[in-house]
């Protein structure tokens, strides 16, 4: 059992618990906007274990973020806790050379109400709320367009880019699968030199305007106004920064 007030409190959100569509779309972008995705813990060598448990607790006692397996597998829980039906789904990311990661790569979450809805805190730049488990539909949210397109034997997460160009973010299936079969690719993430997470720091969350990211000692904010970057000069600017924009004290 989790201390569903305390995760609540997290992510800032006070409404209605009954499960539905409105509640799943509020807990989803109050999810986004106060539980940012980094690899701190990994950038500073400190494993963890792929356990639900772990995971919570580093995202409402210690006021942290993390990778998918983290920030889904923690939302899952909370669902779960709010009698939501909620599924694990195995997705796959898509390389430069047209081939993609392994199973396992990235985490998603399917949730089932009078339909499916694909939700996903965890992905970085991506939707904002839960998506209708649909092939072929165009689903716009805050401007930008998104939809779900059938790949052979599996289901696609497409993003319309500024060009036109409809560019995959990840593929998935809908078989459900339980939380250990993450764990060694949750593993690969934090040892190997070959993922990203292990080559530079990284802490990012969307906000009201745009985003904010803290990439190495890059603070890089983008809103209405643009792009704005900064350089931060020390450790210490760096640690002020991550605290003064995501809450987060190491």
């Amino acid at each position: 059992m989790i201390d569903v007030p305390a995760y609540l409190e997290r992510i800032g959100y006070s409404g209605p618990t009954a499960p539905s569509i409105e509640l799943l779309r509020d807990l989803h972008r109050a999810h986004l906007f106060s539980v940012p995705f980094e690899n701190l813990d990994v950038w500073l060598r400190r494993r963890f274990l792929c356990d639900q448990d772990a995971f919570v607790t580093k995202i409402v006692n210690h006021r942290r973020g993390g990778l998918c397996y983290e920030l889904n597998g923690a939302f899952a829980a909370l669902l779960v806790a709010l009698d939501f039906q909620v599924s694990l789904l195995s997705a796959r990311v898509p390389r430069e050379d047209g081939t993609s990661t392994p199973e396992f790569d990235h985490l998603a979450l399917r949730i089932d109400l009078k339909e499916p809805w694909l939700g996903d805190v965890g992905f970085g730049d991506s939707f904002l709320d839960p998506l209708r488990l649909c092939s072929g539909v165009e689903q716009l949210q805050n401007g930008t367009k998104f939809r779900i397109s059938e790949r052979d034997a599996s289901l696609e997460v497409e993003r319309l880019e500024p060009g036109g160009l409809w560019r995959a973010q990840y593929s998935f299936t809908l078989r459900p699968c339980r939380l250990e079969e993450f764990a060694s690719m949750c593993d690969y993430h934090q040892s190997s030199p070959e993922s990203p997470f292990t080559r530079k720091a990284v802490c990012t969350r969307p906000t009201l305007e745009g985003r904010v990211t803290l990439s190495e000692r890059r603070l890089i904010v983008t809103g209405k106004s643009g792009k704005h970057e900064v350089f931060l000069n020390s450790e210490q600017e760096w640690r002020t920064a991550l605290q003064d924009h995501f809450g987060v004290v190491l």
